[in-house]
């Protein structure tokens, strides 16, 4: 597969595409260094600053959602990789206000590292900052502690980011963060890869007439590789993961996202959703809010995860809260 993409020279890509993505939104964000952005008004103060970090290519996360309501500063990687120690490091300091900062990354290797020495460094220098790691993706692995994050990733960081706008503690954001995100379980397929802007080679190779059950977002294989199947016969696959892992119960109220991994349209997605409230109809589970969209894409890989959050009252008024971000919630 050719590479086709309207870009300049690849090793340009990351900066030229924070230089457009600032000057569009420049009313809301800013440079704080080459690889670290910040809402305009960061640190705030009197409140608990949000902060996350990771590889480009998964537009409009991650640094679609800084912003009011959710996040302060974002360190950025590579596409699919990890950001350096001195992004992160610089991330946290930027937002922080002397009310602490919660780190929210997902559940890879590099994230962990380097956040986690600069976390390390900045708890020597006094600074008060938490870490939530996120692990949704049920399909990912047996072992919660080895499973990636995924689009309940969002979910997690619009909690934490409506209780940082109300002056919540920061013990207060982890503990519900952490409570959040052990009632939201995530699974994904692809049918086609995204194609790597450094090599001009698909992320992975997959045949024309086949899909994969539980891909990453960076290519990660998934448990099974099978035929083609019907947007109803995938999606009772992906829920059937996400039902046998949780125990979402008749009576319960949802959070549901259905988020396209790039070149996914609507259309299909819309079918995905039918379905997916078709079977929780079924199991007398309520859908209390719908997101759906491209919300933590893979350049343009064809695919979808589903979401599910079990909601409380609190998170209830929590996802509900405003939010002003860049590119949440979506138009």
């Amino acid at each position: 597969m050719a590479l086709k993409k309207f870009i300049n020279a690849s090793e340009d890509l990351v900066e030229e595409m924070l230089e457009g993505f600032v000057a569009a939104n420049s009313d809301k964000v800013e440079f704080r260094d080459e690889r670290v952005l910040a809402r305009k008004d960061a640190p705030v103060s009197d409140k608990v600053g949000l902060v996350t970090g990771g590889g480009s290519g998964h537009q409009p996360a991650l640094i679609g959602y800084l912003g009011e309501g959710m996040f302060d500063a974002i360190a950025v990687g590579d596409i699919f990789a990890a950001p350096g120690f001195e992004p992160c490091y610089k991330a946290i300091k930027a937002a922080d206000s002397g009310d602490g900062v919660l780190v929210t990354i997902g559940n890879y290797d590099g994230d962990k590292m380097y956040f986690g020495m600069a976390v390390d460094e900045l708890k020597e220098e006094g600074h008060d900052v938490e870490t939530i790691i996120i692990n949704d993706d049920v399909l990912s692995s047996d072992d919660p502690e080895n499973r990636r994050g995924i689009a309940g990733e969002i979910v997690v960081w619009k909690v934490a980011g409506a209780l940082a706008e109300e002056g919540a503690s920061l013990e207060k954001m982890k503990k519900l963060g952490e409570e959040t995100l052990s009632k939201t379980r995530s699974a994904g397929v692809a049918h086609s890869p995204c194609i790597m802007p450094s090599s001009g080679e698909p992320s992975f190779e997959i045949g024309p007439n086949e899909m994969e059950i539980g891909v990453g977002h960076h290519g990660e294989p998934g448990i099974e590789r099978v035929e083609m199947k019907s947007a109803d016969e995938t999606t009772d696959i992906l829920m059937e993961h996400i039902l046998a892992d949780y125990s979402y119960e008749a009576g319960d109220d949802v959070l549901v996202i259905i988020n396209g991994l790039g070149s996914t349209s609507l259309l299909e997605m819309k079918i995905v959703f039918k379905r997916v409230k078709e079977i929780l109809d079924d199991k007398d589970i309520s859908v209390y809010e719908s997101w759906i969209g491209n919300f933590f894409t893979s350049m343009e890989m064809g695919g979808f995860s589903i979401t599910l959050t079990q909601l409380t009252e609190e998170t209830k008024r929590l996802i509900d809260a405003p939010v002003d971000a860049v590119q949440f919630p979506l138009p």
